[in-house]
């Protein structure tokens, strides 16, 4: 048994790597920041190969700078951008086209064709999940359109299917292993959830072959060896970003739930081992498990989150780092009734409108460029309020605390903002990397690195929690004005 665990944490904008000890400390982290490519409005994409070569890349870095035997690695985790669509040749291991992300929504049409068929019943029954652009399944299917062959190729099982945890793990093990995990597959729009199995009547929907699909295991799972200058290195935990977060942060038991604050924000809370069907715009999926005793989840979705401050930074130039946010959104006592929706690929949960597009309302001539800062900060916590009670509604269970994490959690101002609008204590943990500690966990537990979750949960450290006090009628009065403002941007007003 070696001394750390790797865990690979490939995300939307960049792919990072970092070592934890038994005490889950960061011993040291790399990371590189791939390109996203535009290729038409709403159309998002990335190179497949950048998207390993980058992960390689900090991997290698992380241990040669760190001076790490390769012997000293006891397991492998890895934690992925999730719905991210890569197709690629089984014989050669290159893509056929870019990756799709979650965020394109170029498969719009091909959602509306599947609710035209009367299958919006079926997906949310079997998948879980509503019928969206944001899902995978529409995306194999788009690019099998576009391919010459493509079909062929795959029904005889030379094109090969991954989000983007099973392309790092074939291009890892040298094309020897093709497999997902549980979480992962939840949220391809073609699993069903309860069997554990792909749905053969959404397959046949797509035409897509079950030849081209990965192996689906527990996220915990010892998933294949990794050769790293001679070493074999298990590879033992596998999740994607959102469950391995919800991991990461302890969260192993019903009602216990946590918002991450990335690109998006994921609101995820265990729901046990029922499996609750939402009334009010969520998703259910499968949770980071370390068996085959399947524990679900209630997720909320919200497309942009810390994206929309990237947007102040790099589109209008209203900050020059991100971080510049939280200072400048106090230089004024409130947004001087402004609201920022930031709609700009749609509005996910509860809302799901593919067709929704951001907007500023409510500027006046007094407006400045803080009101807008502050009403941008502002629109990531209405955002996840709006998911909060979401799932308060299908749960009957009352959020009194919500655990945070991400890169956005770091703002002091932001934090405490969403404590006051939902009236829920904010728990920030000192290790805020918890969608890569999730992925050390897995593999950690899987190999018996830590005895268990009692292990891991009894050493976690908590940094600040956030208490509200905002009174109750200027937080109704608030959230008031942000309904308002989002019927304003909705498709159907």
């Amino acid at each position: 048994m070696g001394t750390y665990v790797l865990a690979l944490d490939q995300g939307t904008t960049s792919s990072r790597a970092l070592l934890f000890d038994r005490e889950q400390q960061v011993i040291g982290v790399e990371h590189k920041e791939i390109a996203a490519i535009y290729p038409r409005e709403g159309w998002v994409e990335q190179d497949p190969m950048e998207i390993y070569s980058s992960q390689y890349t900090v991997m290698m870095e992380l241990l040669i700078k760190h001076d790490i035997p390769v012997r000293e690695i006891a397991a492998i985790g890895i934690a992925n951008q999730r719905e991210t669509t890569v197709l690629w040749d089984r014989q050669t291991g290159r893509p056929i086209y870019n990756a799709i992300l979650w965020q394109c929504r170029r498969t719009a049409s091909l959602v509306d064709g599947l609710i035209r068929e009367g299958l919006e019943d079926h997906i949310k029954k079997t998948t879980g999940l509503i019928p969206d652009a944001y899902f995978s399944g529409t995306k194999i299917a788009w690019i099998l359109d576009q391919i010459e062959g493509a079909r062929d190729r795959a029904r005889k099982g030379d094109i090969l299917f991954g989000t983007v945890d099973t392309w790092l793990i074939w291009k890892l093990t040298n094309g020897k292993v093709h497999v997902t995990d549980y979480t992962n597959a939840s949220r391809t729009m073609i699993y069903d959830v309860h069997t554990l199995q792909w749905d053969e009547d959404l397959l046949a929907a797509l035409d897509i072959s079950r030849t081209m699909l990965p192996a689906v295991k527990p996220s915990g799972s010892f998933f294949g060896t990794v050769t790293i200058q001679g070493v074999e290195v298990p590879l033992a935990g596998d999740a994607g970003d959102q469950q391995a977060a919800l991991f990461g942060q302890c969260c192993f038991t019903q009602g216990e739930a946590k918002n991450t604050y990335g690109t998006g924000c994921f609101l995820l809370m265990n729901t046990g081992n029922r499996a609750f069907v939402s009334q009010n715009g969520l998703l259910t999926t499968i949770a980071a498990g370390l068996d085959e005793q399947i524990q679900y989840a209630l997720e909320g979705s919200v497309f942009v989150g810390g994206a929309v401050i990237q947007w102040l930074r790099d589109e209008l130039g209203l900050i020059s780092a991100s971080e510049d946010a939280e200072y400048y959104a106090q230089k004024v006592p409130d947004t001087g009734g402004v609201y920022l929706v930031p709609a700009f690929t749609g509005l996910g949960a509860p809302h799901w409108d593919m067709y929704a597009r951001g907007a500023i309302l409510g500027i006046t001539r007094g407006t400045s460029r803080f009101h807008i800062i502050r009403a941008a900060e502002e629109s990531i916590a209405y955002q996840s309020l709006e998911v909060v009670r979401a799932m308060e509604k299908d749960t009957g269970i009352k959020l009194r605390e919500l655990k945070v994490d991400g890169g956005a959690s770091r703002d002091g101002f932001l934090m405490q903002f969403q404590a006051d609008i939902t009236g829920t204590v904010m728990r920030r943990p000192v290790v805020r990397e918890t969608t890569a500690l999730g992925a050390a966990y897995l593999a950690g537990i899987t190999l018996g690195f830590w005895s268990g979750i009692a292990e891991v949960r009894a050493t976690r450290q908590w940094d600040t929690t956030f208490t509200p006090l905002m009174d109750q009628t200027t937080q109704e009065a608030l959230v008031a004005g942000w309904h308002q403002a989002v019927r304003r941007v909705s498709s159907s007003r």
